[in-house]
């Protein structure tokens, strides 16, 4: 599914994410949302969002629904 819109996004989701810091080299985090924290209902690097771990990223790929 499309990280890109939010109305695909809700905490409980698992996906996967790139960091700040991994923005060069891409490299994804895996996680579930707690928060979204992009407004807009798109945005074109993907929806910015908090795992419950606190990581802050942007979300590249949702990986399942939720349970």
């Amino acid at each position: 599914m499309n990280g890109k819109q939010r109305g695909n996004i809700r905490p409980g989701l698992r996906v996967a994410i790139v960091l700040k810091q991994d923005q060069r080299t891409g490299k994804q985090t895996i996680g579930v949302v707690k928060d979204l924290l992009t407004n807009s209902a798109n945005h074109p690097h993907g929806i910015k969002v908090r795992l419950t771990d606190g990581q802050v990223g942007r979300v590249q790929e949702i990986l399942d629904e939720e349970k």
